[in-house]
């Protein structure tokens, strides 16, 4: 147990190129959850170890950010368990709580055999609840290049090549520190990313009442999800998958920022819109699909492509159709894109929106139960969505379930 110093002159470059190379993958990533999900594989691969959570600062408090188990959770499938919504105190009633408070790395061989005195305890509820057995433990502290807590990391149970739970490496304590500081950096970015764009969505939101932050969480975290099974079945490399995810969770969140462009006769009248009006209406995909015309990432192709195309339909009776320029002034709504013309992403996106919109209280409607809802959706395959996302949809519904929880509001 103690805290542990990084020195590289007793290790061979070879191992920190490695560890360099992994770092250099967190720079690709810009949401805040694919962040933590890289910075956890990466850590766990080069610990060998079988789970690990992250834990982000907030204040005086700990909020759970993401966790892996490789034991208890099938690999590469969707898992409601990352997200899971809570916070705990920065003090010594638990480890990752001690970690926070003193800035110290913590290295425990046996969570059930602390040495008497230790300035902390071992929480083993979530073993009890789990059926897990926690016995290797390391963790540490994220700070910044400046100094700043930004979270803290646990790794849980090391193994050996048999599949023995081990304790922790001298020379894993002391490489780890080298990835945890740059991952620090890395979840300060993400987290300054995801804050952009609910800047942008709160802007939104001064004229449309519906579009607030926790509507587009969700829309973003469940394309994200339905995003990954798609790719699995359809083989996808897994680091492309992994970036491609990263982009749809922040770019569907901005799916309906065109609405600005709205007037607030349409946009907020409480009734049925008549045809006029909805005509108008239909007009912000295109604002939105404007709104991102000067490419310089691939988050703003995604995100135009989103924009422009989540409320065509599968049978092609959606908008604003295929139009040759949307920057024209005097540009018309073409003839409506149907099947794979539709971007997958704004295929995805249409369902998440929507599933999204039915289960939400609006001024003009209640919210619908989960039953009604999928009616709905079940009805509406091949017809307004995606039959395969559709199919999708219904296989991953505890993620989806466990993600309306996460951001309610």
């Amino acid at each position: 147990m103690g805290s542990h110093h990084f020195t590289y002159a007793q290790y061979p470059r070879t191992e920190i190129a490695s560890i360099m190379k992994k770092i250099e993958e967190f720079n690709y990533l810009q949401d805040i959850d694919a962040i933590l999900y890289k910075i956890l594989e990466e850590a766990r691969s080069l610990s060998s170890a079988d789970a690990g959570s992250i834990f982000i600062a907030e204040d005086s408090r700990l909020r759970f950010g993401y966790v892996h188990n490789d034991t208890l959770f099938k690999k590469d499938t969707a898992n409601e368990a990352i997200y899971l919504d809570f916070t705990m105190p920065v003090d010594d009633q638990s480890i990752v709580g001690y970690v926070a408070l003193t800035g110290k790395t913590i290295v425990i061989d046996d969570a059930y055999n602390l040495p008497s005195g230790s300035p902390f305890t071992f929480n083993a509820e979530y073993d009890r609840k789990s059926g897990y057995q926690t016995r290797s433990i390391l963790a540490l502290p994220l700070f910044t290049f400046h100094g700043r807590l930004v979270g803290v990391m646990q790794l849980i149970n090391a193994k050996d090549e048999k599949g023995q739970v081990i304790p922790f490496f001298k020379k894993i304590q002391d490489l780890i520190p080298l990835l945890a500081n740059n991952a620090a950096v890395a979840i300060d970015r993400g987290t300054m990313n995801r804050e952009m764009i609910l800047r942008m969505v709160k802007m939104a939101e001064l004229r449309d009442p519906k579009e607030t932050g926790a509507h587009v969480q969700r829309v973003g975290a469940y394309s994200a999800e339905i995003y990954q099974q798609w790719a699995i079945r359809h083989g996808i490399d897994r680091q492309e998958r992994n970036r491609q995810k990263d982009l749809i969770r922040l770019s569907a969140m901005l799916h309906d920022v065109g609405k600005v462009g709205i007037p607030d006769s349409i946009l907020k009248k409480p009734d049925r819109l008549t045809d006029a009006e909805f005509g108008v209406m239909k007009w912000h995909t295109v604002y939105g699909g404007r709104l991102f015309m000067n490419q310089t990432s691939r988050l703003d192709k995604m995100s135009l492509e989103i924009a422009l195309n989540h409320h065509e339909r599968w049978n092609g009776e959606g908008y604003p159709g295929s139009i040759n320029d949307i920057l024209q002034p005097d540009v018309k709504l073409g003839i409506p894109k149907k099947a794979g013309e539709i971007p997958l992403i704004a295929r995805i996106v249409c369902l998440a929106d929507v599933f999204d919109a039915l289960i939400s209280q609006r001024c003009y409607k209640e919210s619908w139960s989960d039953d009604q809802a999928l009616d709905v959706i079940a009805a509406e395959s091949g017809r307004q969505f995606d039959p395969e996302l559709v199919e999708i949809f219904f296989e991953i519904f505890p993620v989806i379930q466990a993600i309306r929880l996460k951001y309610r509001g």
